[in-house]
C-alpha cells in the first residue's frame, strides 16, 4: 500500500490532467469569441457563436458524444426555455461542424461562417439561431 502522501500526489496529478482539457476549450473559445466582436453576448449572435464554437472544439478534439452529454445536462436538451432551446440547437450544429472538420482552421472558419449566416428563430437544423434583438444582453459570458 502506498503512503497517503503519494496517493495524494497521484490524485492531484489526475485532477490537473482532467482540468487541463476544459481550460483549453474555454481559452480557445473565448479568445476567438472576443476577437469576433459580435453583438448579443446573451441570447444573440455572440451567444450562438460561443456555443457553436465550444461544441465544435469539443467534437473536433474529443467526441461529438461529449457535446450531446453536456447539452443534455447543461441545456436540458433544449427543454424549458427559448434560450436553452437556442443553445442546444447551436451546440448540435457546432458538434456536427467539429466532427466533420478537416482541420482546426477549417472548423473555426466554418463555425464563424455559420454564425454569420444565422438568423433569429431559425428552424433549419443546419442554420445557427438566436433570439430577437430585444432579448439580447451584452454580457461577457
Amino acid at each position: 500500500m502506498r503512503p497517503p502522501h503519494k496517493r495524494l500526489r497521484w490524485l492531484l496529478l489526475a485532477v490537473m490532467v482532467l482540468a487541463a482539457y476544459p481550460i483549453f476549450v474555454f481559452a480557445s473559445v473565448y479568445s476567438h469569441w472576443f476577437a469576433a466582436d459580435l453583438p448579443g453576448g446573451l441570447n444573440g449572435p455572440a451567444d450562438a457563436y460561443r456555443h457553436s464554437l465550444a461544441s465544435a472544439t469539443v467534437a473536433y478534439t474529443g467526441s461529438a458524444h461529449w457535446v450531446e452529454w453536456v447539452t443534455a445536462v447543461m441545456e436540458r436538451d433544449g427543454k424549458g426555455s427559448e434560450a436553452r432551446a437556442m443553445d442546444a440547437h447551436n451546440n448540435r450544429i457546432g458538434a456536427r461542424i467539429g466532427h466533420d472538420a478537416n482541420s482546426w482552421e477549417d472548423m473555426q472558419d466554418t463555425v464563424l461562417h455559420a454564425v454569420r449566416s444565422g438568423r433569429v428563430h431559425a428552424d433549419d437544423f443546419n442554420q445557427i439561431t438566436w433570439l430577437p434583438p430585444e432579448r439580447w444582453q451584452n454580457r461577457l459570458y
